[in-house]
This record gives C-alpha cells, structure tokens and sequence, in this order.
C-alpha cells in the first residue's frame, strides 16, 4: 500500500477509497478547513460577545438575568458538541455529521438577524428607548439562539478532528506537521474572533443589530461553499468499532463482574491478542499503565457468566476515558474564569469611561479584542520560538508535555483574576471618592484599565485552550477522538453553567435581609470586587488540584505497528512516557 502512495493510515476518500498521500490531505485541506473556522468564529463571537449589552439595552433585562442567560446559552453551545461527536464516531462519520449541523446553524444564524431586523420581531424604540419585548419575540430571540447551539453541537467536535485526520500519523514527515496543527487551527479561530470584537461589535451598536448579525450570517454561508470545494482532497478515517462508546461500558461491566476475582500481579497474565492481529486489523494496541488498576479485572482471561474478557487495549481505552475525566474536573474552574469576558467584564467596562477623543465611543465589547490580539501575538511566539528552544531542552517533539502547558495557562490565569480583582477595587474606590450612585454615571476612570486582564487571559488561553483541545485529541482511545474533543468543549460548556449558578446564587446570598448585592442591577453600587476575590480564591485552590491530578495522570502508551523506525521513536520520546505529568 505505502508502495503505491497511499496513505498509511488507512484513510479513505468519500467514497470510501483509498487515497493517494502526496494528492490529499495535509496542510493544503486544512486550508478550506480553517478558512471555514475563522467565519464561523467570527459568526459565533459576534453574537457571543455583545449578547449581554444586547438583552440588557434591547430586551431590558437586568444585570444577573443577562448573565445568566449568556452563560446559560454559551453552556448549551458547547455541551451539545456532546450529542454531535457520539452520532459522529457511532453512526454518520465527522463529515457528514458537520454537512448536517452546519445546515442547522446557518438556519439559526439567518433567524437570529430576522429577529433582530425586522420590525414585529424586535421591540418597539424612540428616541433610543426601546418597550420590553413581548412573549412572543422572546420565544423568536432565543428560539433562533439556542437553534445556532443545536447547529455547534456537531460542527464544534467535527470540524478540528476532521482538520487533524488530515495528517498521517504513520508518516514521519505529516507527524511533525500534525504537532504544529492545533496551534495554528486556534490561530484562524482568534483571527474570527478579533473581527467578531472590533468590528462588528462596533456596527451592531452604532450601526444596527440587523447588519451586525447579517454579516457573519454571510460570511458563514461563503465558507461553507469554500468547505466543500476542498471535499476531492480531504481523507476521512474508516471507524473501526461499531460503537466506541460502548466498549467502554463493557469493559466496565467485565471489571464490576470480575471484582471478587484476584488481580494479576503481572500485566502478561491479562488478555490481549498478539501483534499481528492489530497489524491485520489496522488497529493500535495500547499498552498496559498501572493507572485504574481496578479496570485491570475486565481482562482477566477466563470467560465470567459467559462474558468474554475485554483485551488490554479495550481496558486501556476505558482508563483513557478515567484519566481524561480527571483532567476535565479541574478545567472547569478555568472555565468559569473565562466566562467573565463575555459577562460581567463587558458590564464592568460599561460604567467606565470609555471615550476615545470627544465623539468617539468604545463599545464595551470591543475589549475582548485585547484576547484575541494577545492570542494572536502569542501563538506564532509560542511554535516558532518557545516549542523549539524547549525541545532542545526537553528532547519532547512538543517541547513540554501536554499538561504542562496546562498548567502555565492555569497560573497566567490565577494571575489575570488577581488583577482584575485589584482593578475593581481602584474602580470601587474611584466610585467612592466621586460620590457615584446613578448606574447610568460613567466613572472618570478609562475603560483601559482593564486590558492587562484581558491580555493575560488571552495568553493563557494560548496555553489553555489550545493545550486542551490538543490534550483531549491526543489522549483519546482510537475510534473516540470526536467524543474524546467533548471533553474540551463541554468543560467550557459546564463553565459558562456554573458562572450562571455562581452569580445567581452569590446576587440571592448577598442580598438576603435587604443588604447590598455583590452582583446587583447597578454595578455602582455594588460589590463587584468581593465576587472577584471569590474566584480568585477558587482558582488558586483549583490550581492546587490541578497539580495533584497530573501527577496522577499516566499518558497514553500505543504502538504504531505499521510506523517507521523514525515514527517509533517520536512516539518512545518523554510526552507519551513520562507518568508524572508536570516533570520535565
């Protein structure tokens, strides 16, 4: 097969034929890939970014409610990737999955700016005072909101996965390249971003709501058609479990039935069938790890209740879904940090001055561009010049193990609260000595007080997000690397959740028996700061556990049996062996 200049890997065309390695896939598909990411960011930040200003101006809700419904709607975008990977790797495959939802978000997208266009489904302004809205343009408003979030839920685990089947992980030459590939994915994401927070938050609140969502409605559309022009050089992975999720849950069953049993001392006594059968096969044996060894029982070689044993890779892939379940724990906290940029930092900046010259006004929104920019910045620093002078180093292809990278974005993070903690209190004390109570009062303290948070949040989503998503690709047993990414976009999902529960319950805590909210309907005459100090509280314990659980985590271990000699020894470096996930 390799003599004819097909892929390695076993990935075919769609129609479901092998392909020719030097004529598909590699950097030149991803091209269309990420052409479509960048639109699609730009459609989702465009909405995400201002949503809060929008609800609070147009639909007149208040402070918490906005939040809540803004964290409530982005936990839905990124937990319905849930549904989307399992249909994915069970039953239609990444490709046709993402036709399908992509089909759906647009839908959602071209609802949402009717119901912020046209007149009978928005409400009634003079003189820019706008009605409450009715019941039924409610229904209409978050109907097409949450129709977008249905859309996600099979783009977002589908559209990076497809992008790394791309790379031969056969080959030694689409390996390399394949290391550098979530960076740059996440490259195109911020560039959708920053257009999303510089320009059309701008045209949404001086220019309209219509045009503002109608652009990256547009847009959207236009990559999806540059998508399918790519679709002749695209390589798709042939599923070869019928149901991945499932061989997880069998080997689960197996252990709980063979619990009473004595376990091996030695991992030679479980089974597993021979090399050759995986060379045959296509499959990736997986290694045995002293990790979970209580799973270790589900491949015990005797049939129990006519139950046969599970194999070590099967057990191995279930301890994968363990290990990986760990890690997620303690991402959830980062997560809920970063669901201040699209909330409570965007009301924050709203009651400072946000004046540029004498005519000119900065939409709040428009700060989240510091994230982006700083991302942006960060990204080509990071692989062109961080990843090369520690593999010097480290001798590791990535230059620091995957958690490490983790866990530098989790201490910029604890960092970046810390700041904006210290930056309310200024504002708090500014507000004080101003005798400020109005909530429509702008502070005399500029807006740009507030960047160094948002620029420290963006280089540490540099090292997060990125490192996440790579983290969760990476480790995930063979046929669940879509399921194995909704480990990345459901933590960011129960993030946004939890900042919706955390506010909700600190605003009725602080406010029993009439005293003054932490989280009120005006931010002037509130306790912003307190709130503040609470998450930097959690996030600094979080970072604790976070150190424990990788130490605790063991990465995967497979063999590559039809690899080069080259391939194998990448694969023998320390980011796949090394069992304590900070050491160096």
């Amino acid at each position: 097969m390799e003599a004819k200049g097909y892929t390695q890997d076993g990935t075919v065309n769609l129609r479901r034929q092998p392909v020719i390695s030097s004529k598909t896939g590699k950097w030149k598909a991803c091209a269309f890939l990420v052409g479509y990411e960048a639109f699609e960011r730009m459609a989702f930040y465009g909405v995400a970014s201002n949503l809060v200003v929008y609800l609070t101006t147009q639909l007149h809700e208040d402070t918490v409610s906005s939040v809540r419904n803004v964290n409530n709607w982005s936990g839905a975008v990124w937990m319905t990737p849930i549904f989307g990977a399992y249909i994915a790797d069970s039953y239609l495959g990444r490709f046709w999955t993402f036709t399908l939802s992509s089909l759906v978000y647009v839908l959602g997208m071209v609802l949402l700016t009717l119901a912020v266009s046209i007149k009978f489904l928005k409400p009634k302004c003079r003189n820019g005072v706008c009605n409450k809205a009715t019941t039924s343009q409610i229904a209409f408003f978050y109907s097409s909101l949450y129709i977008i979030a249905i859309g996600a839920g099979g783009t977002k685990p589908n559209i990076s996965t497809f992008g790394a089947d791309q790379f031969d992980d056969f080959d030694p030459y689409e390996k390399r390249l394949k290391a550098s590939f979530f960076n740059w994915w996440m490259f195109s994401s911020f560039t959708g971003a920053l257009v999303a927070t510089l320009g059309l938050v701008y045209i949404q609140e001086n220019l309209g709501w219509g045009l503002g969502y109608g652009i990256p409605t547009i847009g959207l559309i236009l990559s999806l058609l540059i998508f399918y022009i790519g679709t002749p050089i695209y390589r798709h992975k042939v599923r070869k479990t019928k149901s991945p999720a499932g061989e997880f849950f069998r080997v689960v069953r197996a252990a709980f039935a063979n619990r009473h049993r004595e376990q091996p001392r030695d991992s030679s006594e479980l089974h597993e069938f021979d090399l050759q059968h995986y060379v045959d096969s296509g499959k990736r044996q997986v290694y045995h790890t002293p990790i979970f060894r209580f799973l270790d029982k589900g491949a015990l070689k005797e049939e129990n209740h006519g139950m046969p044993p599970c194999t070590i890779t099967q057990v191995e892939g279930a301890k994968l879904v363990l290990g990986m379940g760990m890690i997620w724990l303690v991402t959830l906290i980062p997560s809920t940090i970063w669901a201040q940029i699209n909330t409570l930092f965007v009301k924050q900046g709203t009651t400072l001055d946000r004046h540029l010259g004498s005519s000119f006004q900065l939409p709040a929104a428009s700060l989240g561009s510091f994230v982006t920019l700083s991302m942006l910045i960060s990204v080509p620093m990071y692989d062109r010049y961080f990843v090369p002078l520690m593999r010097k180093r480290t001798n590791n292809p990535r230059g620091i193990t995957m958690l490490q990278r983790l866990g530098i974005g989790f201490t910029i993070q604890v960092l970046a609260i810390a700041i904006a903690y210290l930056v309310e209190v200024r504002r708090m004390k500014s507000i004080k000595s101003h005798n400020i109570t109005s909530p429509k009062e702008d502070i005399p303290m500029t807006i740009f007080w507030l960047m160094p948070q948002y620029v420290l949040l963006g280089v540490a989503d540099v090292f997060n997000a990125i490192g996440l998503l790579e983290f969760f690709y990476d480790q995930s047993p063979e046929d669940m690397q879509s399921l194995g990414t909704t480990f990345f976009t459901s933590g960011i999902g129960v993030g946004n959740f939890l900042n919706s529960f955390l506010v909700t319950m600190v605003d009725k805590v602080t406010s029993k028996g009439g005293k003054k909210s932490w989280i009120g309907k005006n931010l002037n005459d509130s306790h912003l700061d307190y709130y503040y100090g609470f998450l930097l509280i959690i996030s600094i314990l979080n970072l604790g556990a976070f150190l424990w659980a990788s130490k605790k985590y063991v990465y995967k271990r497979e063999s590559n049996v039809e690899a080069k000699d080259e391939m194998l020894e990448m694969e023998s470096k320390p980011m796949e062996a090394i069992p304590l996930g900070l050491q160096v």
